[in-house]
Formats: C-alpha cells, sequence, structure tokens
C-alpha cells in the first residue's frame, strides 16, 4: 500500500548530489507541506529502492554527472502515475532569499495541484467578467407605494411660502398639466373668418371609350408549329458550340512541388538556457500531435548530453522527439533537438541539417512560413536576428510569467511587441496556426 493511500501528503523523492542544490530544494519541500519518503544520491541510489519508496513526484536537480544514472534509473523513473519535477543543479544552488521563497511556492503548487503561488496574506483582485447583453432594467416603482408621498405632498402644498416677486394675473389659472400650460401660450383666434376660396377644378378629361370586340368569329389560335423548327436550329447550334471535356489527359497535381520553396523550409525554432527544462517541457507537451512544420529545440547543456534530453522530452511530447544529425532532413510533425554544433540549410525540397560551428542561424529560416519561441535563457546574442527574423514576417514570442528564470532575451523582444504568454499559452497559438487535424488538414 502506497504513502499516498493513507495520507493525502504528496509523496515525494528527492534525487539530488550532496551539495547546496540539495539543501536548497530539502528547504523548499520542507515549507511545500509534503512527505519527503526518499532522499538520496541518485549516482548510488538503486532502482528498485526508488520503486519501494512509492512516491507520487519526483525532484531531480539536474547537472551533467547524473547523466548515466538517470539512463540507469530509467526502468523506475517511467512507472506510470509517477511525476518527475527537474531543477537545475546550478540554478538551485544559487537561488536564495525572495527567489527561492518564489520558486518554492510554485514547487508547492505543482505538487499539490493548485494554483496558489502569491505570499501568505496576498490575495488576487476580483476581476470583471463582461457578460454580453443589455444591462437589466431597473425596477418601475410601484405607483400605490408613491400615493402615500403625493396625498402629503398635496397637503402641504398650500403652506408653503410662495415668492413675493411673482403675481400671476388674475385671468390666468397655474396649469395642472404641461398640455394646459403649452394651450395657454397659444393665441386666441377671431371666431369669424373670411371663407378661404377653394382652387378651380382641372378641366375634366373624357374618359376613353372601352375597347368592344364585337366579332369574335375570326379569332385563331398561333401556329407554334410554323415556330418550332427555328427553334430546334437554335438549339443545335448551341450545343455544337459547346466545346467538348476530354479527361483523358487529367493529372493529380504534385501538392508539395507546387509549394513555393520557403513553405517547405518554414519551421519552429524554440531556444533556451538556463530555467529552459521545465519551460520546454511545458511547452512541447501542450502541443497537438500533427504540425504542418517541423520543431527544432536548441538549449545550451552542460556537458551536451543531448541525448538525455531528447529522453526527457519525449516522456510529454506528443510529437516524435528525435536528436538531429548532420545530413537528415527535417521532418514535419516531429521534434528535433539541436546539438550546439549543428546548423540546418534550405533546399529546395526543405530544411537540412549540416555541421556548423556557429550552431543554428535564425537567418537560415524562410521567415513567412516559420516561428521562433525564445524561452527562459535563451542567448541574447538571438534577439537582433529574432527581431530582423520578424520584420521579413515571422512569428515571434517570448515567454512571460513566474517560471522564466532569466527573461533577458524572451523580455527584449516581447518589448520590441512580439507576442508574450507562459509555454503552454504560446503553445496553443502555435497549434492554431500551424496544427493539423486526424485527416492531416490544417486545423
Amino acid at each position: 500500500m502506497s504513502v499516498s493511500d493513507l495520507d493525502p501528503v504528496p509523496a515525494v523523492a528527492l534525487l539530488a548530489r550532496p551539495g547546496a542544490a540539495r539543501e536548497r530544494l530539502r528547504e523548499a519541500l520542507a515549507h511545500a507541506d509534503v512527505q519527503i519518503v526518499l532522499e538520496d544520491d541518485p549516482m548510488t541510489l538503486e532502482p528498485q529502492a526508488l520503486h519501494d519508496a512509492r512516491p507520487q513526484f519526483v525532484v531531480i536537480a539536474l547537472e551533467a554527472a547524473i547523466e548515466d544514472a538517470l539512463e540507469r534509473l530509467e526502468p523506475a523513473l517511467s512507472a506510470p502515475g509517477l511525476t518527475l519535477v527537474f531543477d537545475e543543479a546550478e540554478l538551485a544552488a544559487r537561488r536564495d532569499g525572495w527567489e527561492a521563497q518564489r520558486w518554492g511556492r510554485h514547487l508547492a503548487a505543482k505538487l499539490h495541484g493548485h494554483q496558489q503561488v502569491l505570499p501568505p496574506g496576498a490575495e488576487d483582485e476580483p476581476a470583471l467578467q463582461l457578460e454580453p447583453g443589455l444591462p437589466s432594467t431597473p425596477p418601475v416603482p410601484k405607483e400605490t407605494a408613491l400615493q402615500t408621498h403625493l396625498e402629503q405632498a398635496r397637503s402641504w402644498a398650500d403652506d408653503v411660502p410662495a415668492d413675493g416677486l411673482y403675481s400671476p394675473p388674475a385671468h390666468l389659472h397655474e396649469p395642472v398639466a404641461l398640455e394646459q400650460a403649452l394651450a395657454a401660450l397659444q393665441p386666441v383666434l377671431p371666431e369669424t373668418a373670411a371663407p378661404v376660396q377653394a382652387a378651380p377644378e382641372p378641366p375634366s378629361v373624357p374618359a376613353a371609350a372601352p375597347s368592344v370586340f364585337t366579332d369574335h368569329t375570326a379569332w385563331s389560335l398561333v401556329d407554334e408549329a410554323s415556330d418550332a423548327p427555328a427553334v430546334a436550329s437554335a438549339a443545335t447550334s448551341t450545343e455544337s458550340a459547346e466545346p467538348a471535356f476530354d479527361t483523358g489527359h487529367l493529372s493529380l497535381v504534385d501538392l508539395d512541388a507546387a509549394a513555393p520553396a520557403g513553405s517547405r523550409s518554414g519551421a519552429l525554432l524554440v531556444l533556451a538556457g538556463i530555467g529552459g527544462p521545465d519551460a520546454l517541457r511545458r511547452l512541447l507537451a501542450a502541443l497537438p500531435s500533427g504540425l504542418a512544420v517541423p520543431v527544432l529545440v536548441h538549449m545550451r547543456l552542460d556537458g551536451g548530453r543531448y541525448g538525455n534530453l531528447v529522453k526527457q522530452m519525449a516522456r510529454v511530447s506528443p510529437l516524435p522527439v528525435q536528436l538531429a544529425e548532420a545530413g537528415q532532413r527535417a521532418t514535419a510533425g516531429e521534434v528535433h533537438v539541436l546539438a550546439d554544433d549543428i546548423g540546418v540549410h534550405a533546399a529546395a525540397d526543405g530544411l537540412y541539417f549540416q555541421s556548423e560551428a556557429q550552431g543554428i542561424s535564425i537567418a537560415a529560416l524562410s521567415a513567412e512560413h516559420s516561428a521562433l519561441v525564445l524561452l527562459s535563457g535563451a542567448d541574447l546574442a538571438h534577439v537582433g536576428p529574432a527581431l530582423d527574423l520578424a520584420a521579413a514576417g515571422a512569428w515571434v514570442a517570448g515567454q512571460v510569467g513566474e517560471g522564466c528564470y532569466d527573461p533577458a532575451a524572451a523580455t527584449a523582444v516581447v518589448a520590441a511587441g512580439m507576442v508574450a504568454g507562459e509555454p503552454q499559452e504560446l503553445a496553443q497559438v502555435i497549434a492554431a496556426r500551424w496544427g493539423l487535424d486526424d485527416d492531416g488538414d490544417a486545423a
């Protein structure tokens, strides 16, 4: 029987090497109201020991030294119902003060499954929810409710002091209604007035006498048979003028060949760095199972263990994830993880990967058919080329929110007017623009 069956408090296993990162994560879990069922070094931990602890969540401090250990623990980490939470060991070791408290609140929200990430005592301002339609009509007061007040006002009217500067004429009376007041202001017309001469009537025009058909013995039916040959000849000439539709030379159009070269060299490029694994995981997990463009991912890693990054992202991504190799073609609807020495070049039939010491070049993408997303930790050197690509017609977005730990590059493109949002929100926009349904058609 698991711990979760006995206690609703989440059961968490902490895997980290001894050091500052492990201490910071232990402090965050201590304030998150969870039960730590296992804390160990992944270098020495056996898969069976992790399985026997039966945790619901596993918090892992990522660093290059434990990549081989994670591969060895792969059977236990892939257990159904187990949620993995990754944090970079270098970033966790530097985190302290207000930044550590903020990250701890987000970790607690993730472990408990709620969205309460504000500090104690803070409350969200209620958002105004606009509703369609006209505002409700205020209730009309009932006459019975006002009758008492009207009678009281009428009884007190004679006691109200009058204005001594004004005295109405004796022949006028105070009007009771507006209609009477307006009638009192109208001039009085004399009783007798000169008769108005009627205008002379126009001379009458004699009506035309109706036609009278007296002799109907000479009537006859129209001979339609005499006009039939002319109509038939006209129809025959019209039919002969219509061109014949030859179906013997029909052929299917090669849609891929007919598409412009730019559309086949388009792609979705995702750039990340420090704090990027979690943001990248959230972005890929929210993508649809079909995209009209390939997804290229470049995130600098200490030690360059991109094979392990492929395995981690393949667990959450609905799209196939693979490591890009030189000479390979980028396939639409698949995620390609790019190493530091892999770039791309556009060909007539799409994008191909190539060995390039400088890595990925944003300028190699087709601006009209490409998208670029800058997540947490993206290099500031990519901001200029990203804005140039946007000016040429590309869709560029930057990550915002509490989970963006290194927002320098993402904030720069957002400040320039590009799209901003959480990774899940950006994935929804991407799905609406480039998503495909089950039949392979645009969503």
